[in-house]
């Protein structure tokens, strides 16, 4: 049995210190249209689809979305050659009929990959179908489709993983098939030794508390506030877009494969509230040391091997230390909390507004307050030192959820309120999170100043034009630059292509939503690996992601990850025994391999697959292009 420890998700680059409209958005702005809702009964089904084994699957130097391409949208590809002319292209139906040619692009070299690349634009095409080929001087691509439902079944797949992730609850095999069903774990039940009455380390607390719930984060039976935060944020946040597209029917009741179905209430909002229950447990009672704050974390007290089913976890858990960061992102999950449930549970919506408020006062009482980098035996340290992005994002939530002019002073006197680093070209992160509170400025009505909303708007799409440009200077067209392939690299595409969907809801510029379109390509296949990094897309994809019960490679009784699975991606740091070993000198694009034991490339988390699922959602809907 291989026993990793490892430090999870901190970004690989070293932190650079950063510097220090009340009316809805016009009905000319919205999405319009009604989204279909993911299958007629939302199950799955319970096998992933049959993939050639990778190690024996030919690379083809055509690189497309394996999983295809939506008929109003872009269709480019890239092509690996050292030609220095263009190469005749033609897309070749099921059959082998030719439905469309043209002459590739010369691009030259692309730094990320170190490939020299052509690309190929057949957007013009925009006729349905499956079974397409793109071929390019005789060489094939992967086949993909062509279908306005592209994206209907990784909607619900990419939202199906964070049920998996439960802990406290049975996973039902009604919802999830016998593979991935399992028991209820960390309930308190031997050999599991928590989470209904969890100690603290030693030095911290002289209680206990009931921590039961909320998400495994990652490959592992941690729970960490700061990066339950920021996708307990992200589902939010894609409840809330999509109301205000008019398209929120695709992810409401019944929606999605979860044991509250037929509750009356938006099932990713259920799926929220699972999280959100946890971390409110998180908040240090009234009457103890730190009241109000939040507990940093909690997991086991050494690490676990692979596999280990959670329910047979038999390892010690602790609670560690509170911190003004975790603190932080409890008063901005549960403000957001107030805000989105209002509508469909209101005594529900004024007990996250308490808490919120109670976290919000407790971190300006406790404002330096810090998680400990060398806290990372048994879990994952996720340390921040710079917490005045929390501290913006708290207070433009707690803003947008009662207009009082406290918060509004919050926002208006925090240095992010008009810093350009708010917005990078890498990203944002659980550990910078100033970006979350400048997008719900832009979007959520507010009472702040129309010069300020008109600058707060304008700071986004400015951010989503330096990604296109970005991806208008690279081969495979991705919106992170060629230094920013670091540990969950994949999560910086996708929260990137996050701004440009948030562009396009503001200005309705086709440009913004071709945009995300393209990075869900570069997930989906059009890469240097010619892989998919989502679980059961594409005709090549990741299978072996890190992890302690989807666990196949190393007990052929245990799963691989279901689909909607997003593995991390690849991350130049090389920062575990697998990379080290597959993969010294290769270029930061090419620094993954699917290997269970490559944590540093090929893990799973929740903060990765929130940003996939708000994406799979936008890129769902049926929304003719504006300009």
């Amino acid at each position: 049995m291989l026993t990793f420890p490892h430090v999870h998700r901190r970004p690989t680059r070293r932190r650079t210190r950063k510097r220090t409209t009340t009316a809805l958005l016009t009905a000319a702005l919205l999405c319009g249209g009604l989204a279909l809702a993911p299958g007629a009964t939302g199950l799955p089904s319970t096998v992933l689809p049959s993939v050639a084994d990778p190690a024996a699957t030919a690379t083809t130097p055509v690189r497309v979305n394996q999983a295809g391409y939506l008929p109003d949208g872009p269709k480019r590809a890239t092509v690996v050659t050292s030609a220095a002319r263009p190469l005749t292209w033609q897309l070749r139906s099921a059959s082998g009929a030719v439905t469309a040619s043209g002459r590739t692009v010369v691009h030259g070299a692309d730094a990320a990959s170190g490939e020299a690349t052509h690309t190929v634009d057949f957007s013009a095409y925009r006729r349905s179908g499956s079974g397409f080929v793109l071929v390019v001087d005789g060489q094939n691509s992967a086949p993909f489709d062509i279908r306005a439902d592209l994206y209907d079944s990784l909607r619900s797949d990419a939202m199906a993983f964070f049920y998996h992730q439960r802990s406290g609850t049975p996973i039902e095999a009604s919802l999830v098939g016998p593979a991935y069903a399992r028991p209820a774990a960390h309930i308190g039940v031997a050999p599991n030794q928590g989470d209904t009455n969890v100690p603290c380390q030693a030095g911290v607390c002289d209680y206990t508390q009931d921590v039961r719930g909320g998400w495994y984060d990652a490959g592992d039976h941690g729970k960490y506030v700061v990066n339950g935060g920021i996708s307990a944020w992200l589902l939010v946040d894609s409840f809330a877009r999509a109301e205000r597209a008019g398209t929120e029917s695709a992810l409401g009741d019944s929606t999605l494969r979860i044991s509250e179905r037929g509750n009356g209430v938006p099932d990713v909002l259920d799926e929220a509230r699972w999280e959100l229950d946890f971390l409110m447990r998180m908040q240090v009672p009234d009457g103890k040391p730190y009241a109000g704050m939040a507990f940093h974390k909690i997991h086991d007290a050494a690490w676990t091997g692979i596999p280990t089913r959670p329910e047979l976890d038999s390892q010690p858990r602790e609670l560690h230390r509170p911190s003004t960061a975790a603190t932080l992102n409890l008063a901005a999950t549960a403000a957001q909390c107030a805000r989105v449930f209002r509508p469909y549970d209101s005594a529900y919506a004024k007990r996250c507004l308490r808490v919120a408020r109670t976290a919000w006062t407790a971190a300006k009482a406790n404002p330096a307050l810090y998680a400990p980098e060398s806290d990372s035996t048994g879990g994952g340290p996720y340390n921040d030192t710079q917490v005045t992005d929390d501290f913006y994002w708290a207070a433009t939530e707690l803003y947008a959820a009662t207009g009082e002019r406290a918060y509004r002073n919050a926002v208006t006197s925090s240095p992010w309120h008009t810093s350009s680093g708010a917005l990078t070209p890498t990203g944002f992160n659980w550990a910078d999170t100033a970006a979350l509170g400048r997008l719900t400025l832009a979007t959520v009505p507010n009472g702040l100043p129309a010069s300020d909303i008109r600058r707060v708007r304008a700071s986004v799409t400015a951010a989503a034009d330096g990604h296109l440009a970005m991806m208008a200077g690279q081969g495979y067209a991705v919106p992170i630059p060629a230094n920013g392939y670091v540990w969950g690299s994949n999560s910086q595409v996708t929260n990137n292509a996050i701004v440009m969907a948030t562009a396009y809801a503001l200005t309705g510029r086709q440009r913004y939503r071709a945009g995300v379109l393209e990075s869900m390509d570069y997930l989906l296949g059009r890469n240097t690996l010619n892989l998919s990094y989502v679980t059961g897309y594409g005709d090549t994809y990741a299978r072996n992601q890190h992890h302690r019960f989807w666990a196949n490679q190393y007990d052929a009784s245990l799963p691989n990850p279901p689909a909607g699975s997003l593995a991390g991606g690849p991350n130049s740091g090389l920062q575990d025994p697998v990379a080290q070993e597959h993969l010294p000198g290769c270029s930061p694009a090419a620094c993954y391999i699917d290997d269970i034991g490559s944590y540093s490339t090929n893990e799973v988390t929740v903060n990765w697959n929130a940003p996939l699922a708000w994406l799979a959602a936008f890129a769902a809907e049926r929304c003719p292009p504006r300009d």
